[in-house]
């Protein structure tokens, strides 16, 4: 879990950070979450191209979510089990990321992954225990190997009745990216965020090493574990200390392995940074799902890739690959 030097605001206001700067935030609540983008005082004009940026959240958000049936990705989980659908150009370039993250993780990010979370009841937030016959029978309508891409045409068609896509474990991201690519005609600096768990700057802040981030620790919320300074790249953390229920003594977290059907577990958190927050947002998930070994893995394969992980017991993070664009990453706790 990630938090920076800032606070939320419902309007736009200007807050001191700090005795050398004055800030601008604006903001917008869109897919269950608070987005925000602050700004240097002198970034004027950048307050209404943050605001535009900000109000295609909403757009986005009637085309992407699961949780609207006039939404596009409803109508494809209604029709693309029975014909080809077309889909949006920029919706359709998401899911062909998807569909290569989903094979380059072995199917440990998995947009396919809906009815194993609707068993477990988390896309309602009622968490509950299946039994075993509901997983099973989740499981087999589970897999990237049942989507159809066809690029040409730009139509997506299902292999197997009863699939469904959802985009939680990469959404918010793919939103922070599509209103940095605006902002970055208006401004030289910014810094993105969904919440605490997607974040991305661009340019520096106002310091040479760029925007500082603290690494909080995932079973102490007001304890910070580690600090760095991000500039031009993203960086999103999954964990369950926020969603999960007990049962019989059992800790279940709303982070489903779609190649199991049960919660993952192993990792108490995970914070990717990378050039993009959909990239970040969808390698953090796959990683909470994976493991270490996943991480290690895919991080020696792939260039500005780089995983700070929590194992449940152990005091301090284990770190895999490296970004060019983090710097001085510093532990303040020894294990």
């Amino acid at each position: 879990m990630l938090q920076t030097r800032r606070n939320f605001f419902s309007s736009v206001r200007q807050k001191v950070l700090d005795a050398e700067s004055l800030w601008l935030h604006v903001n917008r609540t869109a897919m269950a979450t608070r987005f925000e983008v602050t700004l240097p005082l002198s970034a004027e004009r950048g307050v209404a191209a943050a605001t535009t940026a900000l109000d295609d959240i909403d757009l986005l958000e009637a085309q992407l979510t699961a949780f609207r049936e006039t939404s596009e990705l409803s109508f494809i989980n209604r029709h693309a089990g029975t014909r080809a659908v077309s889909v949006e150009r920029n919706f359709f370039r998401l899911l062909l990321l998807c569909k290569e993250l989903s094979v380059e993780t072995d199917g440990a990010f998995d947009i396919t992954a809906g009815p194993l979370l609707k068993c477990w009841g988390f896309l309602k937030r009622e968490g509950r225990l299946p039994v075993t016959a509901e997983i099973e029978a989740g499981r087999s309508r589970v897999g990237g190997g049942n989507l159809l891409l066809d690029q040409r045409a730009q139509t997506i068609e299902f292999l197997r009745n009863g699939v469904e896509i959802n985009l939680g474990s990469i959404g918010k991201g793919y939103a922070l990216d599509r209103v940095a690519s605006q902002l970055r005609n208006d401004v030289e600096t910014a810094f993105l965020n969904a919440g605490a768990s997607s974040m991305l700057a661009i340019g520096n802040g106002n310091r040479d090493q760029g925007w500082q981030i603290g690494l909080r620790d995932p079973r102490v919320k007001k304890r910070r574990v580690g600090v760095f300074w991000l500039s031009d790249a993203a960086l999103s953390t999954s964990g369950s200390q926020e969603q999960f229920f007990e049962h019989q003594g059992s800790r279940f977290g709303h982070i489903i392995d779609p190649r199991t059907g049960w919660p993952a577990s192993g990792v108490a958190s995970v914070s990717v940074i990378a050039d993009t927050a959909a990239l970040s947002d969808a390698l953090a998930t796959a990683f909470f799902v994976g493991g270490t070994e996943l991480a290690k893995k895919y991080c020696a394969s792939h260039d500005r890739i780089m995983a700070i992980m929590f194992e449940p017991e152990a005091i301090a993070p284990i770190v895999f690959g490296s970004h060019p664009n983090c710097k001085d990453l510093r532990f303040l706790l020894k294990g």
